[in-house]
């Protein structure tokens, strides 16, 4: 599959099957793959916790959801076989940019007006979804609640210095139920007409 399929195939998959895991030898591929994503002075200020035992993934969804009856989203997504969670490392990226070619010494978040950290982890996590689009895995990209963040980062051990940008689910659909297409598409994709300013902005 060629990248212009892989991204104009690929769709968020919300509804796993439980009874097929992902080969580890093709989540190690797909791992390898995103960590060939571009970042600021080669910082690669990223890591990964894998999480595919039913255990770990339990704690996971025990840090993140409430009691009680899960709802049809958390039922669909609680299946998935493999849960990537995706961090950054700022610190990483501060004593990169203070070093002699770099030159920030004073490792100021001020000279930072986008936090590059973060947009180096989300490109390698698209990487890392169109890695599995390719490979017939299907894949969602999702948040960790605010107040969960606390509780998953003790759960399994993450340092302070790394924030949790996000988590990939990865996995088969459930051939027994449709994946459901998001209402959010009801809105329809914006044309490359209402979004590209060849030159800049005019008549503004």
């Amino acid at each position: 599959m060629d990248v212009t399929t892989a991204v104009r195939s690929r769709r968020m998959c919300r509804r796993f099957d439980p009874e097929r895991p992902v080969p580890d030898e093709l989540l190690t591929e797909m791992l390898d793959l995103a960590v060939r994503a571009p970042s600021a002075g080669h910082t690669q200020g990223w890591e990964w916790v894998l999480l595919t035992g039913a255990r770990d993934r339990g704690r996971f969804w025990g840090a993140t959801t409430v009691g009680g009856e899960p709802d049809r989203w958390l039922r669909g997504v609680r299946a998935a076989p493999a849960l990537v969670l995706a961090l950054s490392d700022k610190d990483a990226y501060l004593d990169r940019y203070a070093e002699p070619d770099k030159g920030w010494s004073d490792r100021s978040e001020d000279d930072w007006p986008v936090p590059y950290w973060d947009t180096d982890v989300a490109m390698a996590s698209m990487i890392l979804l169109l890695a599995a689009q390719e490979r017939g895995v299907s894949q969602l990209f999702f948040g960790v609640p605010a107040g969960a963040h606390g509780p998953v980062r003790a759960a399994f051990g993450i340092p302070e210095r790394l924030r949790i940008v996000g988590v990939i689910a990865l996995g088969y659909p459930d051939p027994k139920t449709a994946n459901p297409r998001s209402p959010s598409l009801r809105r329809g994709r914006r044309r490359l007409a209402d979004v590209l300013h060849r030159g800049g902005f005019h008549g503004a």
